[in-house]
């Protein structure tokens, strides 16, 4: 899809799953930096406004519903300057817990929703010249994860991609930055996918991590600094292409980054509480 930018100095932003959350957030924070925002859920009203998130129905998962939001954006605002991919789900249990039909399920949202919304806005920004794209990732996409092998997968991969693609998109004005929060307060497991294989073999770490993750979100930073890093990649006039919100993932990314492996693992297993 090609279009031709209206004349018009306010910027547009579109941000999948904007419903609640950091999502929302994130859209409440780009309006007061001046953008037009428009926000996507799969159980948004027609003609919805949320505090002034223009809300769009949209499934990440169905190529045709990507294609219908992407297309009645640009037929309100004429253009998409800042694509926000926030949309996810977690999954806890152990790697052998979840059948690769599950896995897909996850990988769906996670990772080839992201690849759908990006498909479809890349023309755009390319007749615009510019345009910036902002994937909302997670410490897991940089640290290892048990009894979340497969989100940290997904998390991975999106990663992977990020930065692989701002290569690609540099010399097309257009720039691509990940933003990767540790815990923070959101209804995330709220949406969670459940293993389809439940082990009594993995019981134990299963319930484990399911209250690590609880006190840790219960405990977590708030949205609004998630919002913030957002704002920053997409107004900055050289962005990074990562960017840690809070204390603690800037904390875990120096680690991972300069601890050597072995003390980190030694490290890690202590604080996920598996014997060494």
């Amino acid at each position: 899809m090609v279009v031709k930018s209206r004349a018009t100095d306010e910027k547009v932003a579109l941000i999948t799953g904007a419903w609640g959350g950091i999502g929302h957030a994130v859209g409440l924070a780009l309006i007061r930096a001046g953008y037009r925002v428009f926000g996507t859920s799969r159980r948004a009203p027609p003609n919805e406004v949320r505090q002034g998130i223009q809300m769009i129905r949209c499934d990440v998962t169905d190529d045709a519903s990507v294609k219908h939001a992407v297309k009645e954006v640009v037929a309100r605002a004429g253009r998409i300057d800042v694509l926000v991919n926030n949309a996810g789900r977690s999954l806890i249990g152990g790697a052998e817990e979840s059948s690769v039909g599950r896995a897909q399920k996850l990988f769906d949202v996670n990772v080839f929703g992201i690849l759908r919304m990006t498909n479809e806005v890349l023309s755009i920004m390319r007749s615009q010249g510019k345009g910036r794209i902002i994937n909302i990732s997670s410490v897991a996409g940089f640290l290892p994860g048990p009894f979340t092998a497969l989100y940290n997968a997904t998390k991975h991969a999106v990663e992977g991609y990020s930065e692989s693609l701002d290569h690609e998109l540099r010399t097309l004005g257009i720039r691509v930055s990940v933003v990767e929060p540790a815990f923070t307060r959101t209804g995330l497991e709220e949406n969670a996918e459940q293993p389809d294989r439940i082990s009594s073999v993995y019981e134990k770490g299963r319930t484990a991590m399911n209250s690590t993750w609880r006190k840790g979100i219960a405990g977590g930073d708030p949205v609004e600094a998630v919002a913030d890093k957002v704002v920053q990649a997409a107004t900055e006039k050289t962005p990074r292409i990562r960017y840690t919100p809070g204390k603690t993932a800037g904390r875990l990314r120096f680690m991972r980054r300069f601890v050597p492996e072995k003390s980190f693992e030694k490290s890690f297993r202590k604080q996920m509480n598996l014997p060494a």
